[in-house]
């Protein structure tokens, strides 16, 4: 985990990467709890049985699921001292390039793009690139946007 101890010292670090999280395995029960609450039950996500016979052999996370999973795996990455608070701002750029199939193990790796003042504080911009375990190709990029707030 990298630490820094202001909002000043992340900005320093514009064009760095921050680092990478640890591996996490994206279960057939986390699927199905996502599908639960989403409502989205499409059958390629909870069908295991007719999920064996599409082009991937075996369900599949929903893509929204993984852009979900970032904000658990960003707080293994960095840590910025003196923010009260950290809000999702949204992403730019959200692509899913490969599947996540059930029992996969994914990672986030983050790189600092830019800082900039907002109106309530400071407005991270960073490169986010989520990968499969085994995979050639990430299963996800973005610019994913944060809103740190000064204590």
């Amino acid at each position: 985990m990298r630490r820094f101890q202001s909002i000043e010292e992340l900005s320093a670090a514009a064009g760095e990467t921050l680092g990478t999280s640890s591996w996490l395995e994206v279960s057939q029960d986390m699927i199905d709890r996502f599908a639960d609450v989403t409502g989205d039950h499409q059958w390629i996500h909870v069908d295991a049985a007719r999920a064996r016979h599409s082009p991937y052999g075996r369900t599949v996370a929903h893509g929204w699921l993984t852009v979900a999973l970032m904000p658990r795996l960003r707080d293994e990455i960095f840590a910025v001292e003196g923010v009260r608070a950290s809000i999702n701002y949204g992403c730019e750029r959200l692509r899913f390039i490969e599947p996540v199939p059930s029992g996969s193990r994914i990672r986030l790796g983050l790189k600092l793009l830019r800082t900039e003042p907002a109106r309530q504080g400071v407005r991270v911009t960073l490169e986010a690139s989520i990968e499969r375990e085994g995979a050639e190709r990430p299963v996800l990029v973005a610019e994913l946007i944060l809103l740190l707030l000064p204590a």
